[in-house]
């Protein structure tokens, strides 16, 4: 389903049809999700939390000023929400190891990839996010599947924007490295 703007949605909420928010819901229910599942690890709690964050929206919207996106408003609730149950369950995260490949290069990868049809592929990238830990879990999901800018995740996260991108940065070269690994293992089982 092609959705309007979500300003449109706002107003006509803010104008009494608050059966437009159910358009809200659906446009963004999904990373909505995501996020609290990036960062809750547990599908219970995310699914818990995305309902409470979008009636917290529903119940603010007249607050929102439209200085920036909607779902930008919208995953900086859902963030701090998630990070306040996370902290109220005292979860420990346990970070991914560093790999180190020095015999293989990016351009390296990307070729092996082409090996690897496309449904191993993806679940190769998956397993890699998989060993992500939540928070660089959550802005890669951001970045690529939310499609936010570095001052969208910036606003969303409180981090600066240079941290932002820094975090990126080496977010990209622990999937790379991890990527290697597990292409170098697919291959040789090919072969």
């Amino acid at each position: 389903m092609k959705y309007q703007e979500d300003n449109h949605y706002i107003d006509r909420v803010l104008g009494g049809d608050t059966a437009a928010y159910a358009q809200l819901v659906a446009k963004h229910k999904n990373l909505v999700f995501s996020i609290a599942l990036k960062i809750l690890n547990s599908r219970e709690d995310a699914e818990e939390v995305a309902q409470d964050c979008f009636l917290k929206a529903f119940q603010a919207l007249n607050t929102f000023e439209k200085k920036s996106k909607f779902s930008t408003w919208l995953y900086r609730i859902v963030y701090n929400a998630s990070i306040s149950k996370t902290r109220k369950k005292k979860l420990e995260v346990v970070p991914m190891d560093n790999y180190v490949i020095d015999n293989y290069t990016e351009d390296s990868v990307v070729a092996g990839m082409g090996e690897i049809d496309p449904d191993m592929q993806k679940a190769m990238i998956d397993k890699a996010m998989e060993r992500l830990s939540p928070d660089d879990n959550l802005l890669i999901t951001l970045f690529y599947k939310g499609e936010n800018s570095i001052e969208d995740i910036s606003n969303i996260t409180g981090l600066s924007m240079s941290n932002v991108k820094v975090r990126l940065h080496r977010i990209r070269k622990k999937l790379h490295d991890e990527l290697a690994v597990m292409m170098e293992k697919a291959i040789n089982q090919l072969n």
